[in-house]
Parts: structure tokens; sequence; C-alpha cells
């Protein structure tokens, strides 16, 4: 019996050894073939970066060079796993008839940094890559402000928010640009304004990546000014009533709320301002006219009446 048990123990410890040698002799093999040197020729994704304002590149364009990397199994294996990808700088490109032309040799300290590979062993079979372009059309787009001010109490501008520049010029595919007129800027609200303006805002290119543009943002300024409220009462005339109609209206005069730049507040007078009401636009059934303001100073803003609607009737 004790024969026997020594016979299992005697199996079990060697099925463990020889398992532990055959582990260790693949490991080793491994390492030993992973340590040889080999040479393969690996696909490195390429990048385009700073394509030139003017350019279009083709979708035909490369997108891999060849590198033939001449290393041990271990640097083979990195590559095939990260894949590590290569910058293109087309600003340091030349151009020939309708190509871009980036050459290898004369970039090969930048390729070897951003491969971190020396390319020396190694190499990369292109001597060039040729990048097809077309010329972009270009042409001025009028800049729409989005920029919404509002003016802390008895502030106010006599001008309206000035753009810089107020056009913007864009390059990109005919078809696209032939469809645009204008862009307009991103959003922004100013509250509580009480000083002058001088910002920056970024125009709105969201859905517009097949066009570049000269200016991605812009400024925006504007004199604010100390405004004060006036008023006026002003005699409401009526026009274009026919000679035949005696009309008879109500109220006579209405009053004209405006604001005006502190300082100028005293050259505003009643007679600077005239509303009417054109009996022409009354429609069938109705019995009144709307008072419009026909002049005003141009230096006075947010103007209103205190009556629009103005009665009338027909004597007899």
């Amino acid at each position: 019996m004790a024969t026997r048990n020594r016979r299992r123990r005697f199996k079990k410890s060697s099925i463990k050894t020889f398992g532990f040698f055959l582990i260790f002799s693949a490991i080793v093999w491994v390492l030993v073939q992973f340590s040889k040197t080999y040479t393969q020729v690996i696909e490195v994704p390429v990048n385009y970066l700073n394509v030139p304002l003017d350019k279009s590149i083709s979708e035909e364009r490369p997108d891999h060079v060849d590198l033939q990397l001449q290393d041990n199994g271990f640097s083979i294996y990195y590559y095939k796993i990260f894949n590590p990808k290569l910058d293109i700088d087309l600003s340091e490109a030349t151009e020939n008839d309708k190509n871009l032309i980036y050459s290898i040799e004369n970039h090969i300290t930048v390729i070897e940094q951003q491969l971190k590979v020396t390319l020396e062993d190694s190499r990369i079979i292109q001597n060039e890559i040729v990048i097809p372009f077309q010329f972009k059309k270009e042409k001025m787009l009028k800049i729409i402000s989005n920029v919404e001010v509002s003016y802390a109490v008895g502030y106010s501008a006599d001008e309206p928010l000035q753009l810089v520049p107020d056009s913007v010029k864009v390059s990109g595919p005919e078809e696209v640009i032939a469809k645009l007129s204008s862009i307009p800027t991103l959003k922004k609200k100013l509250e509580n304004v009480n000083s002058d303006l001088d910002g920056s805002v970024k125009l709105d290119t969201a859905g517009y990546g097949e066009l570049s543009f000269y200016e991605n943002s812009i400024r925006y300024t504007q004199e604010v000014e100390k405004f004060t409220e006036g008023k006026a009462e002003i005699p409401v005339e009526v026009i274009n009533v026919p000679d035949n109609l005696n009309l008879a209206y109500f109220p006579k005069s209405v009053v004209v709320y405006y604001q005006v730049n502190l300082e100028e507040f005293e050259k505003v007078g009643a007679s600077d301002f005239s509303v009417v009401c054109d009996y022409k636009s009354v429609k069938e059934g109705d019995d009144y006219m709307i008072a419009q303001i026909k002049s005003k100073p141009k230096f006075v803003n947010n103007i209103r009446l205190n009556e629009r609607r103005i009665q009338f009737v027909i004597k007899r």
C-alpha cells in the first residue's frame, strides 16, 4: 500500500516538473524569437495639417506611408499594436502643377521624432508624398451680429453695434460658397451695460467644415452714453382725406416719449416731431386710424406714443 502511494506522488511530481520546464522552454523560445532582428513593412497612417486656405486636398490623397522596419520583434509588435500616425505639415510642402509634394528626405528628423525610429536601418519606402489638390473659390460673406445688448437704466447708444471687420473672406468648394451670402456670430448676451463696449465674438462656423475662414473671430464696439427720457405733445395731422368728406377725430394731439443723450436734451423740441394718420390705410368698417411718427431728430431713440389709435367719425 505504501509503495503504491509513493508511485502516485512520484507521478504527480514528474508532471509538475515537466509542465514547468515546458512553459519555461516556451518562454525562452518566445524571448529568443522576439529578440531576433526582422524586416517588415508596416502601413503608417498619415494625418494632414495646415492645409493652405486657398486649396482643397483631394479625397484620393494617400492615407498612409510604408515603413520598412528593421528591428527586433518587440518593436515590430509594438508598431502593430499601437499603430502610430504621422502628421504631415502641408505648409512645408512644395507645389507642382495640381499636386502638393512633401519630401520625405527633407523631413527625416521630424519623421524620426514622431515615429520614434532611426531611419538608418529602417526607411520609408516612398521618397515623397504626392497630394492632389483643387483650388478653392473665395468669397466675402457679410457678418450678422448675434450680440444682444441690454443697457443699464439711463444708458443707451446712438449708433448700432459696430463689427470689425463687418465681412469675412472664406474659401471652399464652389457649390457650397455659391449658396452663401452671410455668416452669423455665435450668440452672446451683454447685460446691464453702462460703459463703452469693446470685445470679441467668434463666428458660428458649425456646419461649414468644408470652408476655410480667414478670420474666426471679430471685434465689436459701441459708444454707450448716459441718456434721459423726454416727452412732447404733438398735434396729429390726418392726410389723404377726400375733399368731400367732413372728418372729425379725437384726440387732436398725442404725447411722444423719447430717449436722448443727456448732452443733447436741450436741443429737442416739439417742433422736431410730426405725427400723421393716413386715412387711405383705414379698413372698411373701422372707426379709428393708426398714428405714425413721420419725422424726428436723428439723435433720439426708443420713441413711443401714449396713444396710437385715433378715433374718427364722418359728419353728414
